[in-house]
């Protein structure tokens, strides 16, 4: 029955891999970290994997999330978002950990729950939050941000082109009329759109969602925060979604620090902590995408703490 809830919840992309990725030992005593439960996919295969002494700290700020708890003593679950794991994981005198893995992307449960406003193709009131105790929702983004900074998140967050032209065009729209449901956001830019329409909703969708949620601070304090969090050798396992997250994973493992900023010793050695235990990427199979669309995108890099 906890499995089937599950399923139902979120169908979790690359679970095998991902986990595999972890190298969990049955026969010790370890502790392992999914910093995004979701519907308990990756945490429920990680306890299947893990021995019977071993522990499970999984984090979440979605509260229906934390409602989908499984049901083993295994596992603590905290409603928190993942940028304050390390400190929790202190609160439980926990200093190392033997890995950590991290869904980044939305579930699938988010995106078909119309109230909460993550998608494009159901009319809801614009929201988008991920932690529904914040006050800050979609509808402060697209009515009350002013037209320089939607441009700065529409082309950074969305990667869309005419940024600046869509920034007008709402910020025109909105002198006129509140813009509060989806379908009024899309009905104010019908005539700015370029290229396909759907992609372009995405990429609008998306810049919006990562504002109201700051996903790519609180991505980029997760991950600095994992160096000290991993105890030599432990196992780093990833997915992102798009290109924004994946760029932030890939110069932490390459480059040493989200940022990409090179660092070297009095040597000119780069101050790596990781080190990639699979060359690039890992992606869905082409039996894993025809099973779920919203595979097709995942990114999975798993790297060992030196």
């Amino acid at each position: 029955m906890i499995y089937k809830k599950m399923n139902e919840y979120h169908k979790s992309v690359l679970l095998e891999e991902s986990v595999e990725g972890l190298a969990i030992e049955s026969n010790k005593k370890q502790i392992f970290v999914d910093l995004t439960y979701g519907g308990g996919g990756h945490s429920g295969y990680i306890l299947k994997k893990m021995g019977k002494n071993s522990k499970l700290y999984a984090f979440d700020q979605d509260i229906d999330a934390i409602e989908n708890k499984i049901e083993d003593e295994r596992l603590t679950l905290i409603e928190t978002n993942f940028r304050y794991f390390n400190k929790f994981l202190r609160l439980f005198d926990i200093i190392e950990v033997d890995g950590i893995l991290a869904d980044l992307g939305v579930s699938s449960f988010q995106f078909d729950e119309g109230s909460r406003g993550f998608s494009y193709r159901t009319n809801e009131k614009l929201d988008m939050r991920m932690n529904r105790n914040q006050d800050f929702s979609a509808l402060e983004v697209v009515n009350e941000y002013s037209e320089k900074d939607l441009v700065n998140i529409f082309s950074k967050y969305g990667e869309i082109r005419n940024s600046k032209q869509l920034a007008n065009k709402i910020a025109q729209c909105r002198r006129r009329f509140a813009i509060e449901y989806s379908d009024d956001l899309i009905k104010c830019i019908e005539g700015v759109i370029r290229g396909n329409k759907f992609q372009y909703l995405s990429q609008l969708f998306q810049a919006i969602r990562i504002e109201v949620n700051d996903e790519i601070n609180a991505l980029s304090e997760m991950l600095k925060a994992t160096e000290k969090a991993l105890k030599k050798g432990g196992r780093l396992s990833i997915i992102s979604f798009h290109s924004l997250e994946d760029r932030l994973v890939k110069n932490l493992i390459k480059k040493g620090n989200p940022e990409g900023v090179v660092i070297k010793d009095e040597f000119g050695n780069i101050q790596k902590p990781f080190k990639e235990v699979v060359k690039g990427i890992i992606s869905p199979s082409e039996d894993e995408i025809k099973s779920n669309i919203r595979a097709r995108s995942a990114k999975l890099r798993i790297a060992e703490k030196k």
